[in-house]
């Protein structure tokens, strides 16, 4: 495989491994936030 294919390769596994990381980071906290905020300022789920 030449060199060239081999940075491709790579910058796209980075990408994908990135934007999977921050997925998997993101949701989680929102609900959290979003649980905290309707417990102490009474908002909605859905604000």
């Amino acid at each position: 495989m030449s060199i060239g294919m081999m940075i491709i390769c790579l910058v796209g596994g980075l990408a994908g491994a990135l934007s999977t990381a921050y997925l998997l980071i993101s949701f989680p906290v929102l609900i959290v936030w979003k649980i905290y905020r309707h417990f102490k300022f009474r908002y909605t789920l859905y604000e």
